[in-house]
């Protein structure tokens, strides 16, 4: 399953962006307002859960500046991907596109569609006020 975040522009540069989400404690501020919990574990991982979801692991596993973030699932029984795909628009602004990817069954793709959808949605909505 594949599923892409519309795209948002960032008054920062590439490079600003990349490095503002290379940092995972930075992302408890694009969170949903529903989140329960939020804990840095260590320099490249971070847990969360939302209101009435299991807690959800997320390792920074790949990281090519200025342009490309891979977080993926950190054990756990899903294994995921979501990329921040960044691009510069001009020397003080920045495109930022999430792409979450996962394999699913057909039942479990169906369960988790659109909450995922919405949640990659508010984190790039969160982005240009938090960046």
């Amino acid at each position: 399953m594949k599923l892409e975040s519309p795209k948002v522009i960032i008054d920062k540069s590439a490079q600003d962006t990349f490095n503002f989400l290379s940092d995972v404690k930075n992302f408890e501020n694009l969170m949903p307002e529903n989140i329960s919990k939020f804990e840095v574990i260590d320099n490249d991982t971070f847990l969360f859960a939302l209101k009435g979801m299991p807690e959800i692991v997320l390792k920074k596993k790949e990281a090519i500046a200025p342009n490309k973030i891979v977080l993926g699932a950190a054990g756990g029984k899903i294994d995921f991907s979501l990329t921040a795909n960044i691009s510069e628009t001009s020397e003080n602004s920045s495109e930022v596109q999430l792409a979450f990817e996962g394999e699913f069954n057909a039942m479990m793709a169906m369960m988790i569609k659109g909450p995922i959808s919405k949640f990659i949605e508010t984190l790039t909505s969160n982005m240009p006020n938090n960046i």
